[in-house]
C-alpha cells in the first residue's frame, strides 16, 4: 500500500491500566523468594484493563502493578516490554508477530481484547459512497489509527479474500489519522473510508449519514484479537509471579465475560475514579463486551496463525522466522485445557 510502511510503530489497544496493587503477601519460599513481586507496565487514560481490575479484585495473589506512565501505541507498548522500560506490553497479535520476526525474544501468555457482535471495528464510508465492494476500494485512502497492526492487517485479509491482487492491494493508500479525528475527516471528504471502533464508532452511527463497508466481525467472526507479552528472561527469572499475574488477569476476563455489562462498566468506572488522575470515563459508557473469544483469555493458534499467514503471503515475514510453538504459551493460564500449547 502507498504507505508509510511500518513494522512497529503504531497503537492499538491497551495495555495495563494502573490501579496498582494491594497489600504485600509474604513470600512463597525457595525461588518464590527472590522472585520480583511488582510488575510494571503502562495505562490508558480514562480505561481499566484486565490486570487493572484483576488488582481490584483481589485477584493477582500477592503481584503489584506499577504504573510509569500511558502508552503511545500497541507497538511502542510491546517494544517497551522488551527493552525493559516495562516487564509486561499488550497489542494486536499481527504487532507481536513482527516484532517477534525482527528477533524479539517475547512471548504471549494471554488474550485481552477481541471482536465479537457486540465489540466490533467498522470501515465507515459516507451514505451515497460509491465504494461497495473490496474493489470499489483500488486507489482510495483509508484512515486508520496506525500503521502495522490490526485495522491494516484486516483490511489486507479483507481485500485479499474479495480476490485483490498484491498490487491492487498496495494501491490502497493508509492514512494515519487519530480516532478523534477519523469521523470528521471521513465527512469532510479529506477520506474515502475511516475506520471507527468503540466510541468513535457509536456516535458517527448516531449522527448517522455514515455506514460501514464491512467490519471485522463479518469477515472473520469472533477471535482474540491482542496478547499481553512478557520477555523470555522475565519469565524465566520470575514464573510464580508470571502464573500469579497470568491466572488473576485470566479470573478477572472470566468475572467481565461472566458479569452483566453495568456492572462490569460501574466497577471500571469506580477504578477510574479511585485512582485519582483527574480522568474522564465517558468511553467507558461505551464499553459492550470484553471481545475475549475463549474463557479466561486463553489463546487460540489460528488467532496468531491467520495473520501469520497474510504477513507471509505479502512478503512482511518470511520463511521460519517465527515459530508458533514457542512465540505464545497457556500453560499459566488455568483456564487453558492441558492439550493447549
Amino acid at each position: 500500500m502507498n504507505r508509510l510502511l511500518l513494522a512497529l510503530a503504531a497503537p492499538l489497544t491497551l495495555i495495563l491500566v494502573a490501579s496498582c496493587a494491594g497489600p504485600g503477601v509474604a513470600p512463597r519460599s525457595g525461588v518464590a523468594e527472590r522472585q520480583q513481586a511488582v510488575i510494571r507496565y503502562q495505562g490508558q487514560v480514562g480505561q481499566v484493563t484486565f490486570p487493572e481490575l484483576a488488582a481490584d479484585l483481589g485477584y493477582l495473589d500477592g503481584v503489584r502493578l506499577h504504573w510509569i506512565g500511558n502508552f503511545t501505541s500497541g507497538p511502542q507498548d510491546i517494544q517497551a516490554a522488551v527493552t525493559g522500560d516495562t516487564d509486561v506490553g499488550g497489542a494486536f497479535n499481527g504487532s507481536i508477530l513482527r516484532l517477534a520476526a525482527a528477533g524479539a525474544p517475547i512471548t504471549a501468555v494471554i488474550g485481552y481484547y477481541g471482536i465479537d457482535e457486540k465489540t466490533l471495528t467498522g470501515y465507515f464510508v459516507r451514505d451515497g459512497s460509491p465504494i461497495r465492494t473490496a474493489r470499489d476500494l483500488i486507489g482510495k485512502t483509508v484512515g486508520v489509527n496506525t500503521l502495522g497492526a490490526h485495522y491494516e492487517d484486516v483490511l489486507r485479509i479483507y481485500l485479499a479474500k474479495n480476490g485483490l491482487t498484491e498490487q491492487e492491494i498496495n494501491s490502497v493508500q493508509l492514512v494515519v489519522v487519530p480516532p478523534i479525528s477519523a469521523e470528521q475527516a471521513l465527512r469532510s471528504g479529506q477520506l474515502d473510508v475511516a475506520v471507527l471502533q468503540g466510541i468513535y464508532r457509536d456516535k458517527a452511527l448516531a449522527r448517522g449519514a455514515v455506514h460501514p463497508v464491512f467490519t471485522d466481525y463479518d469477515l472473520l467472526g469472533t477471535f482474540t484479537a491482542g496478547s499481553y507479552v512478557l520477555r523470555n528472561d522475565f519469565i524465566a527469572a520470575n514464573p510464580d509471579t508470571v502464573r500469579r499475574f497470568v491466572a488473576g488477569t485470566a479470573r478477572a476476563i472470566t468475572w467481565a465475560q461472566q458479569h452483566p455489562r453495568d456492572e462490569v462498566v460501574a466497577r471500571m468506572k469506580q477504578i477510574v475514579r479511585q485512582r485519582g488522575r483527574a480522568e474522564n470515563t465517558d468511553a467507558l459508557d461505551y464499553w459492550h463486551s470484553t471481545g475475549v473469544a475463549l474463557p479466561g483469555g486463553v489463546i487460540a493458534r489460528t488467532e496468531f496463525g491467520t495473520w501469520l499467514d497474510r504477513l507471509r503471503a505479502d512478503g512482511r515475514i518470511t520463511g521460519s522466522s517465527v515459530d508458533l510453538n514457542t512465540l505464545y504459551t497457556n500453560r499459566f493460564n488455568p483456564y487453558a485445557a492441558p492439550t493447549q500449547p
